[in-house]
Formats: C-alpha cells, sequence, structure tokens
C-alpha cells in the first residue's frame, strides 16, 4: 500500500496574509486542491492522510468533497512544525499500514508536482528504502555567519536541493519519527534531516525546478504563471 501524506500545518506567516498560503485561491481552487489531485489522480497511491493546520479541517473535508478527493482518508491534526505533523499523519495510520508500505510525505504547498515524480519517488524508495525528490543545485553557494557577507564557498558538485515528496518505509518512518522523539529532537521540519540524524543513508529520486514551494506571494505569481503555460500545454 502507498499512502500520501500530505503536511498542511504551516501558517502561512510569511506570505503575510490572513489565509494560510495552503488555502489561497488560485482560479478558484484552493493551493492544497492541486496538490491533493496530483496524489488522487495518481494510480499508485492509494489513499491520502493529512496533517491540517488546526481549524481548517472542516474546510478541508468541504473542498475535498467539492473537488472529488475520494482518497483522503484521514483529516489530523498539524503540528508546530513539519516533524510534529508528519509524525501525527504515521500515528494516525499504526494498525492500518505494514511496515513495509510506503508512505510518501510531501508538502501542501507543493502544487505543481507531476506524476511523473511521484513515481519515481515510490519506485527508489522500493529499489532502496528511500526516495527523494531532489535537484542538483545551479546557484553559487556561500557560507554566512549573518547573512551580509561570507568567505567561503561550497562546490555545488557535492550538493542536491531536496524537495518533497519523500518516500520511506513506513515502519523506517514511524522508527525514526519516535526515536527522535524520545532523545529530545522536536524541531526538525522535514524527515529526511531525523533519517540523516539516525545514521541512514537517503537516496535521491526525480525532481524538478517547476516542484515550486509556496513560501511567499512572489511564490504565488510563479505558480500561477506555471499553471498557465501547463494549461496551454493542455490545449496544444
Amino acid at each position: 500500500m502507498n499512502v500520501a501524506l500530505i503536511l498542511a500545518g504551516g501558517n502561512g506567516s510569511r506570505t503575510e496574509q490572513d489565509v494560510p498560503k495552503q488555502f489561497f485561491n488560485v482560479y478558484d481552487k484552493p493551493v492544497i486542491i492541486y496538490t491533493l489531485e496530483a496524489f488522487q489522480q495518481h494510480p499508485d497511491i492509494d489513499s491520502i492522510v493529512v496533517a491540517c493546520l488546526d481549524g481548517w479541517q472542516t474546510i478541508l473535508q468541504a473542498y475535498a468533497k467539492e473537488f472529488g478527493i475520494t482518497k483522503l482518508q484521514y483529516i489530523v491534526k498539524g503540528g508546530e512544525n513539519g516533524q510534529e505533523s508528519a509524525r501525527n499523519t504515521l500515528e494516525a495510520l499504526k494498525g492500518i499500514c505494514k511496515e513495509d508500505d510506503i508512505v510518501i510525505i510531501h508538502d501542501a504547498v507543493r502544487p505543481m508536482v507531476s506524476a511523473e515524480i511521484i513515481s519515481d519517488c515510490i519506485v527508489k524508495c522500493r529499489q532502496f528504502g528511500s526516495g527523494l525528490a531532489a535537484v542538483r543545485c545551479q546557484e553559487t553557494i556561500i557560507r554566512t555567519q549573518d547573512g551580509v557577507k561570507g568567505d567561503t564557498y561550497v562546490k555545488r558538485k557535492g550538493i542536491m536541493r531536496v524537495q518533497t515528496p519523500q518516500a520511506y518505509s513506513y515502519g523506517k518512518a514511524l522508527y525514526v519519527h519516535e526515536k527522535a522523539l524520545e532523545q529530545g529532537i522536536c524541531d526538525v521540519v522535514y524527515t529526511n534531516i531525523l533519517m540523516l540524524d539516525m545514521g541512514e543513508t537517503v537516496y535521491f529520486s526525480k525532481g524538478s525546478e517547476k516542484n515550486l514551494k509556496i513560501t511567499t506571494m512572489e511564490d504565488v505569481e510563479i505558480f500561477k504563471a506555471l499553471y498557465r503555460m501547463k494549461r496551454e500545454d493542455w490545449v496544444k
């Protein structure tokens, strides 16, 4: 079984808007619905669990019904950070998922995730035990202490930019989250950091520069432009 775990617990403070970024309307549809549709339409995804910002669960249920997200199985309370939100979704699957079932963790605010990216994420996980969407770093990376100046650089050849989705076996994902909690680690954004902290090796899968994470209002405009281009391609 392959279960998509969608993290939608953020309050969108960096956008400085009243509505959380995952619930922004873009072309009369909330951002999170674009994301859920990608997993709804993927033939290898069996069910979906969402960690949702508290107070927005009923709204999400209504949107899911309106837009036909029938694979949505559970909506759980989102956490203070990505780590807690992911752990909440994993806890909800106790007694439902088997150890070797695959969980695909994804940001609700990455609405441009493609079927190809989801597929490769699952394939790599089956082959190697994990699959993290990633792309080569194209920018120059300079180390800094204060964000004002820098004096050393990092070679791009040795760097990958990791995105979501990230796929793991259910048993391993649950284990690292429970182990981290025992050790007092509670402020990590992504599960891949916990994997590395626990001595695991992670494997990369296909990512894309179009797999945009919406963090600021500028990102919303980029998403609109990318989506317009995608719709034009459909018409051709």
